[in-house]
């Protein structure tokens, strides 16, 4: 059963794709990598991942706009616990709901709101844009297994990810103040960076994905 990339009309899903059969392949996973559309070939994987960029509630209607596709979604991951990977807007869906251009729910998966970023340095510009260097917090995830200090990643976003539970909180970055960086639990793995734009770092953490077991 291979990974499946979600298409639902939002991400670079070419990018995604080539980064996992890069990370596959150097990796020695083996991995198969399928970008689909398809709700049974989501309900088949073992992994998933939601890509995801532009604004929250187009997104959100986006992929209900696929049919079956948010059931497929929830009995993959939700039910059956397959390892899931978020990607910028793919992770802020997690969210109980996000408040760009209005109050939009989530899926409710990890409880939170994902709001506009605030920088106390009004020299700094929002969207945060470019590279920045990441600041793991959870040491032992497996996903972040690897990942120097200060790693650098790439960042395209003007909103984040404020998870209630502080312990969701897996990887910040500095944009004039905390910014939410990685969020997850259980079999759930989010990035607010690019990792298939952010060459060694993301390489190596989508191949610690590719192997997780969680």
């Amino acid at each position: 059963m291979p990974v499946t990339i979600i298409d639902y009309g939002s991400g670079n899903l070419r990018s995604a794709a080539k980064a996992l059969e890069r990370a596959s392949r150097e990796g020695g996973t083996g991995a198969e990598i399928l970008v689909t559309a398809d709700p049974d070939a989501v309900r088949r994987a073992d992994a998933v991942v939601l890509p995801g960029v532009g604004a929250f509630a187009d997104c959100r209607a986006g992929l209900a706009a696929v049919a079956g596709m948010e059931d497929a979604l929830q009995e993959a991951v939700i039910e059956k616990g397959r390892p899931f990977f978020g990607i910028c807007v793919g992770m802020q869906l997690m969210a109980t709901r996000g408040l760009e251009h209005g109050s939009h729910a989530g899926f409710d998966w990890i409880a939170g709101e994902v709001v506009v970023i605030a920088p106390d340095d009004e020299r700094l510009k929002v969207p945060h844009m470019g590279w920045n260097d990441l600041q793991v917090e959870a040491k032992d995830h497996p996903l972040l297994d690897g990942l120097v200090a200060g790693a650098h990643v790439y960042f395209v976003h003007s909103y984040q990810f404020r998870p209630r539970d502080p312990a969701s909180v897996l990887a910040t970055a500095d944009h004039g103040g905390t910014v939410v960086a990685a969020v997850g639990r259980d079999n759930l793995f989010g990035t607010q960076f690019h990792p298939e734009k952010s060459q060694a770092a993301g390489l190596r953490l989508l191949s610690n994905f590719l192997r997780w077991r969680p």
